[in-house]
């Protein structure tokens, strides 16, 4: 299947993206717990950081 892919850019604040960050961390606690993967998260994790 071919993906159309674009990007979107957002403007958010250094609270927002504390909150952001706050929320992936504890998707990828309840992922691990569960036993599955992680790779997204901790790929959106590393954009973040950078």
């Amino acid at each position: 299947m071919f993906w159309n892919k674009k990007k979107f850019y957002l403007e958010v604040t250094s609270k927002e993206i504390r909150t952001i960050i706050e929320s992936l961390f504890m998707l990828r606690n309840k992922l691990i717990e569960e036993g599955k993967y992680t790779d997204a998260v901790d790929e959106m994790l590393v954009k973040l950081a950078g």
